[in-house]
């Protein structure tokens, strides 16, 4: 070893023992109420009985290790090469702000507030890592092929489920199988039906997410992660954009999008944020705004951990604005249980279905007027990560696509899209797909059983799906899909990351008959899935443009892609 090799060496040791000498100040039994709240959604401590998350790197034993060094995660390589030893300074500099400390980390979580962070820091430090995680992490589970699996994707491959043969909780092990993104391979081709073409339509945007046609033809884009609306200006037939303008930015995590009032001249953007709905004035053909956003909705809920996607939508008569807010853990894992005088308590003042602590306001469709001056109340329950809602053209019912709960094996539970009545219970976190209760919730809710609504259509479990959209049947533009497309819808999935044959990162199209569907859903767009550890692309936002061509966003490597027609 070169001298300076031993130098730098000593240095690190040096380093590591006077940082782990420092005592913590944190209190670590506030810091796992803290964690449980800000990061359980996305790391696990390595319990034997907890499913191993392969959103995020297990935490127990990181410290006083070197920073990417415990597991065969896929660390980015900017937090794995950074030299980081994982210590109090160090998580202290880290937790203030990630993204600045190690540019390229994917953690994007702050925590701003110094006690909090101490207490933060003490949990993680109190963690000892099991001595078989190592293994577990590295065990090879026998990858059992079924229909839902990327490798049997193709356009037009159907795709049905039968909930009278769903498989027990648990009958395979609950996978962390994380896709890791690749560049788009030379010989990766994207697949759609005959007579449609796909084309690469923008690259020049930063984590594209839910997109939205203006009624004069314009496509807005949430970029959450940067806090930006940008808006792209079509041409008809084009698979170009003619513009790309920044609407608005300095938001906190926006995602949904809705003009209003109805109808083609509205006068305002609404935008939902991670915790309010905000709005901006806007004219028909406005690219930028310089009006600061005028607060509708100022607080959703009372905590903001977990699932942080809002979407918005106004009901068909504009009496109603809409919001999803989804769930702060999978399964209302912090959640307190009620005796049952307090249940009837609980039930006597809040919606059938509801739940309390820092699930309240959670995993709902939330309802309040346009001005918001109605009280914040659900609209319907027990719906686990609704990250779309849309209202449906030919019948002004309301409907979302939904983020179904994790860990319970590689074909539970079921995503769905689904309308939603009002006043509905969809069964998270008790129950799941009517009666089916869920075994981590075995006999708290006897109450709730027999009232629950089974959504329509069910969909592979773990696709994550994300924004749909219906297809219009007014639209005749030169890209205008054939009439037997008209009132059909488009789901984005996003893709798996907890089962062990990868599913998803597609587009979907699900058929619908007199305005419901039919029992299946079909392929339409594949190809971004590389390998059951790999992908390319990955699906978030759809929309019809004006020229009655589809946009799709994927946020792996941030690009939007048209769909149109062809002659035959």
């Amino acid at each position: 070893m070169r001298k300076t090799s031993v130098y730098i060496f000593i240095l690190s040791l040096v380093f590591l023992s006077s940082s782990l000498a420092i005592e913590i100040p944190g209190d670590p039994i506030r810091g796992k109420l803290l964690f449980q709240q800000n990061c359980a959604v996305c790391h696990s401590i390595g319990l034997k009985d907890q499913a191993i998350s392969g959103v995020g790197p297990l935490l127990a034993g990181i410290y006083g290790k070197p920073a990417g060094s415990l597991t065969d995660y896929s660390y980015t390589k900017q937090l794995k090469h950074s030299g980081i030893v994982w210590a109090y300074k160090t998580l202290n500099k880290f937790l203030i702000a990630p993204m600045a400390y190690v540019p390229g980390t994917a953690m994007a979580i702050q925590i701003a507030d110094q006690n909090d962070r101490d207490s933060i820091i003490a949990y993680i430090a109190s963690l000892k890592e099991p001595e078989d995680l190592v293994a577990r992490m590295r065990m090879k589970y026998p990858k059992i092929k079924t229909l839902g699996d990327y490798n049997n994707d193709s356009p037009g491959a159907i795709h049905r489920i039968n909930l009278d043969q769903l498989p027990k909780p648990y009958t395979t092990r609950s996978s962390g199988n994380s896709p890791k993104i690749v560049s788009r391979p030379q010989s990766a081709v994207l697949s759609v039906p005959k007579g449609f073409k796909v084309e690469l339509y923008s690259v020049k945007l930063d984590r594209p997410r839910l997109l939205r046609t203006a009624p004069n033809g314009d496509i807005f884009i949430s970029e959450t992660k940067g806090g930006k609306i940008k808006v792209l200006r079509t041409i008809d037939g084009s698979n170009t954009p003619a513009s790309i303008s920044l609407f608005t930015e300095n938001l906190k995590g926006p995602f949904g999008i809705a003009f209003y009032p109805l109808g083609s001249n509205p006068q305002w953007v609404y935008v939902a944020t991670l915790n309010s709905v905000v709005r901006f004035p806007y004219h028909n053909g406005d690219l930028k705004t310089d009006a600061s956003p005028e607060v509708i909705v100022p607080k959703l809920s009372n905590d903001t951990g977990g699932h942080s996607t809002r979407d918005i939508a106004f009901s068909q008569d504009g009496k109603t604005l809409l919001i999803s807010v989804g769930s702060g853990s999978n399964v209302a894992d912090f959640m307190d249980k009620k005796s049952p005088d307090e249940l009837i308590d609980w039930n006597s003042s809040h919606a059938y279905g509801s739940t309390w602590g820092s699930e309240e306001n959670r995993a709902d469709v939330l309802m309040t007027d346009p001005l918001g001056k109605a009280p914040l109340r659900p609209y319907a329950t027990g719906i686990r990560n609704g990250v779309s809602i849309v209202t449906q053209p030919t019948t002004g019912l309301l409907w979302v696509a939904t983020n179904e709960r994790d860990a319970l094996g590689d074909d539970l539970v079921p995503d769905y899209v689904t309308h939603i009545e009002k006043g509905g219970f969809y069964g998270w976190p008790w129950y799941y797909w009517g009666n089916n209760e869920d075994p981590r919730h075995a006999g708290e809710r006897p109450d709730l059983k027999n009232n629950i609504v089974v959504p329509d259509l069910p969909l592979q479990s773990h696709s994550a799906a994300l924004q749909m959209t219906f297809y219009p049947d007014s639209i005749s533009g030169v890209s205008t899909f054939p009439d037997n497309y008209k009132g059909d819808i488009f789901v984005c999935s996003h893709g798996s990351w907890n089962r062990t044959g990868r599913t998803g990162s597609k587009l979907i199209r699900i058929h619908l008959k007199d305005g419901k569907t039919i029992g299946y859903y079909e392929d339409f767009l594949t190809g971004f899935v590389v390998d059951d550890g790999h992908v390319w692309g990955r699906p978030v936002g759809v929309t019809v443009a004006h020229d009655g061509s589809i946009l799709m966003s994927e946020d792996a490597n941030n690009t939007v892609w048209r769909i149109s027609t062809v002659s035959l």
